[in-house]
């Protein structure tokens, strides 16, 4: 008998990941969302509840990027049923963590549990991505992949979206820094010029190349020296106070790379187990000299996704 409800949670995610524009994304299963997927007889979607860190998103499923989502897989798979959804936000929207991502896949990844025969994962992914647009207004893929699959992601395409778990070698952490402050990926975005200059592109593409190359080698050099984000940092950089101080800051502390997450105003960094503790400490220093109150997590990149709770 097929189940009539079911909870999932889909992690954090980075964004970007410095040098992979839209592209890259690593998962953060420190925090994220859990949404609860009920069937109901009446077609459409219905968000009955909001919870948790945040309470006041839109009710209508159409404004909501988990109702949107479902709605994109309701008209997909015509189930013959709708569903009822609640929402336990736990990620702060505009905090460059993936916030309206997690959500969006959370209720595919739950709604699935429900369906007569399930979707594959990339069905799932173009769903969750109708809903991220809700939010963002454009499709991009970054956090909506880290968060579904889980760890390092590289995801080519938008209309038929191709996905590629990449490795993390051994002994890397990923430090978290979330300044309470609130920054709009609707604002980060609209910063950004329309053109690159050309020698901007060659090293750009040249430090993705050798990033993914390190990771599949596990060479910690060339992670080193590629890390680093000359195109979309240097614009986006003047809206988070004192960020350029702290990504100096972890790089004196021994990061392999440190830059914005996603749309920030979170910062993350690469680095060593040895050092992750002392990166994290130099970056929170930082912060406080703005006096700039933060939240922090110093994690593996764990390759494991959103997932349906016992």
């Amino acid at each position: 008998m097929s189940r009539t409800a079911a909870m999932a949670f889909a992690p954090a995610s980075v964004g970007n990941v410095a040098i992979g524009f839209d592209i890259l994304g690593f998962s953060i299963d420190a925090l994220g969302d859990r949404v609860r997927v009920t069937r109901r007889e009446s077609p459409g979607v219905q968000i009955a509840a909001v919870r948790g860190v945040i309470t006041d998103l839109p009710l209508r499923a159409e404004d909501n990027t988990a109702g949107r989502a479902l709605l994109a897989m309701l008209e997909a798979r015509q189930p013959g049923f709708g569903f009822t959804v609640e929402i336990d936000k736990g990620i702060a929207l505009g905090s460059g963590l993936g916030g309206s991502a997690a959500s969006a896949v959370a209720a595919v990844v739950a709604a699935n549990a429900l369906l007569p025969g399930p979707c594959a994962q990339i069905e799932l992914l173009k769903f969750a991505m109708a809903g991220e647009a809700v939010a963002s207004g454009s499709r991009h893929v970054d956090n909506i992949a880290a968060s579904l699959y889980g760890g390092l992601v590289l995801t080519v395409g938008i209309d038929e979206p191709r996905v590629k778990q990449i490795p993390v070698p051994p002994g890397i952490r990923a430090v978290i820094v979330h300044p309470h402050m609130v920054l709009a990926t609707s604002k980060a975005r609209a910063i950004l010029k329309r053109s690159v200059e050309l020698s901007d592109f060659v090293w750009q593409t040249a430090n993705l190349a050798g990033f993914i190359s390190g990771c599949y080698t596990a060479d910690l050099d060339m992670i080193r020296a590629s890390l680093e984000d000359v195109v979309i940092e240097p614009q986006r950089q003047a809206l988070i106070p004192g960020f350029a101080q702290v990504r100096q800051a972890a790089m004196a502390a021994g990061a392999l790379g440190c830059s914005i997450s996603g749309a920030g105003p979170s910062v993350f960094a690469w680095t060593l187990a040895e050092v992750a503790e002392g990166v994290c400490s130099a970056m929170l220093a930082q912060f406080g000299r703005q006096r700039q109150a933060c939240d922090h997590w110093v994690v593996e990149v764990h390759a494991q996704g959103a997932r349906v709770l016992p």
